[in-house]
């Protein structure tokens, strides 16, 4: 019976150091890799919270592109939108051109979807060809239109071309006319030249090519 126990009790201590041996086999194995694994997941969270101010560096830039594209909407191929302005225009010259982006920065502006029936647009032009033009590229950025009655003309001398873009529901509005420089770089573009000038105003700075009328004092009429 004692040397029995004696070889059960040998026995053991084999089991026993077979299973410690086993544990730390796979300690050193697995446990070692998983230690390293913690670490790498720990070495991982910086890496995360590296990603976070890249992400932060990322929405700066996500940021100024939104304002270079009407204040978040994504941006328009040139030749999409030469033809928006072509489809209602029969052409994109420069005057279509610019009542288009003049159209597109009051939407921005405004906060309002393309085709909005919120949205009332009044241009103010002689009834002359450049100057009225800018009515139809406000339709094709706007899809304001006659037939829909927020789309409207009045007459006015050459220098009242303007163009008025009013949000019904609150009453907001903001009224752009061509900045000097557009006029006169622009004026009388021979008709063969059209096309070519249409294209070049897509990609002059705003202020190159319209500004903001500052609204009148309370109650003066317009």
């Amino acid at each position: 019976m004692r040397e029995a126990r004696k070889t059960m009790s040998h026995a053991a201590w084999i089991l026993l150091a077979a299973m410690s041996s086993t544990g730390c086999g796979g300690a050193v194995a697995g446990g070692t890799a998983g230690h390293a694994t913690a670490p790498a997941e720990h070495a991982a969270a910086p890496a995360g919270h590296a990603t976070a101010p890249g992400e932060h560096a990322t929405a700066p830039a996500g940021h100024h592109h939104g304002h270079g594209h009407a204040h978040g909407r994504p941006a328009e191929a040139p030749d999409d939108a030469l033809r928006a302005v072509a489809a209602i225009h029969g052409g994109a010259g420069p005057w279509a051109v610019a009542g288009y982006r003049m159209g597109r920065y009051a939407l921005a502006k405004l906060g309002l979807p393309e085709k909005s029936f919120d949205l009332e647009v009044v241009h103010h032009s002689p009834r002359n060809v450049q100057f009225s033009c800018i009515a139809d590229g406000a339709a094709a950025a706007t899809g304001a239109s006659l037939g829909k009655l927020n789309l409207s003309l009045v007459e006015a001398t050459e220098a009242g071309v303007e163009t008025t873009y009013r949000r019904r529901s609150t009453g907001q509005a903001v009224t752009l006319r061509p900045a000097p420089a557009f006029r006169a770089r622009f004026r009388d573009v021979p008709r063969e030249g059209l096309a070519a000038a249409g294209k070049e105003v897509l990609s002059l700075p705003d202020a190159e090519v319209f500004e903001e009328v500052p609204p009148p004092p309370a109650g003066a009429p317009r």
